[in-house]
């Protein structure tokens, strides 16, 4: 059947089927070097087969200098030195490899506390060579997302301190009575989370939003009223942003004395160094907190109502601000339940 039809066709068409077939084989020839060259080049790059390649040559390295000694090639004695020359030269050929790891957990130790300027070298073509790439590129996708929120909180924030300010002329025009006091605390509350917003959006720079001064932080302690105060004498100057710090030991007094339950003692505000540390505590006598709810303690808007309500005042960001002034200088809030109360000590190094 196939040489009758072969018959039929005309040279022009046979022509043709010679030139399909030709170019299928060299499609097919083109295909098959391609394969091999990407296969070369995955043997060539990839981690996996480094390691195969390092370990088969240990091994055969190993075999050889075993295999002379007892041949009688060289002395025995020798055989010990050499295998451990060719186990340390295994042991760092490794070590380079995957040093990359190493990088990797640094990388996601710095994004795991926000610090998504870090960046790390592209060593290889390799798995971990492509995984550092993605690694950097999610770092700057984070980073430019949160400046764009940044960004557009602050302008929201500022724009809604315009009209705040005329709700609130208006609201004094309003006659006096209950309707009028609720309404100006409402608006008193909004200004204190808008200013609360502003400020955590500046602080999110870091140690690049402060003003830095010589500080001393006893005097700060000493202004404050209401509470009974513990200082060790002789404390030494901080560079500290005075503004930053009456903030937060505002929010952090105000706080305790929202909770405090006076029949059991006062507010409690103590300073003392330990070593090269300076810790600032701020103690209640009142309810505490669940010990669930400690560590969501600082989170922006977390409120553990269990113990304090709403109608105790407060937006849910005053210790998100502390914490986040306290890292801009490099320190660290510290919450905890005492008995009777809650502790919250602020961790500053002297340094």
């Amino acid at each position: 059947m196939k040489h009758h039809l072969k018959h039929e066709l005309t040279p022009e068409e046979l022509a043709v089927l010679k030139k399909l077939h030709r170019r299928r084989q060299e499609m097919w020839h083109q295909h098959w070097n391609r394969r091999v060259r990407h296969g070369h080049a995955r043997f060539k790059y990839s981690l996996v087969a480094r390691l195969i390649a390092t370990f088969v040559l240990l091994a055969v390295l190993g075999s050889l200098i075993v295999y002379g000694a007892v041949d009688g090639h060289y002395d025995a004695l020798w055989a010990v030195p050499l295998l451990l020359l060719v186990l340390g030269a295994a042991f760092a050929a490794v070590g380079r490899m995957i040093w990359p790891l190493r990088m990797l957990a640094r990388a996601a130790q710095a994004y795991g506390r926000g610090d998504f300027g870090f960046r790390m070298p592209v060593l290889g073509n390799d798995e971990i060579g492509d995984l550092t790439r993605r690694f950097n590129d999610m770092a700057t996708d984070i980073q430019a997302m949160l400046d764009g929120k940044r960004a557009l909180l602050l302008a929201i924030s500022h724009e809604l301190r315009s009209p705040l300010t005329r709700a609130r002329l208006h609201a004094e025009l309003i006659e006096e009575g209950a309707s009028r006091d609720a309404l100006l605390k409402d608006l008193g509350e909004m200004r204190v989370l808008i200013e609360a917003l502003l400020e955590s959006e500046r602080l999110g720079a870091g140690h690049s939003a402060l003003q830095l001064q010589a500080v001393d932080l006893a005097a700060l302690v000493r202004a404050q009223e209401g509470v009974d105060v513990q200082i060790e004498p002789g404390l030494p100057l901080l560079q500290l942003d005075p503004l930053r710090l009456q903030l937060l030991l505002r929010n952090l007094v105000e706080n305790a004395k929202r909770h405090n339950d006076a029949s059991r003692g006062p507010v409690i505000v103590s300073l003392r160094r330990e070593g090269q540390v300076l810790l600032l505590s701020v103690r209640d006598h009142g309810p505490g907190v669940p010990a669930e709810a400690l560590e969501h303690l600082g989170e922006p808007f977390f409120r553990p109502d269990a113990a304090r309500t709403r109608n105790d005042g407060g937006v849910g960001l005053g210790l998100n601000l502390c914490k986040m002034i306290a890292a801009a200088h490099g320190g660290r809030l510290e919450i905890r339940n005492v008995t009777p109360g809650l502790e919250v000590t602020l961790n500053l190094p002297i340094t």
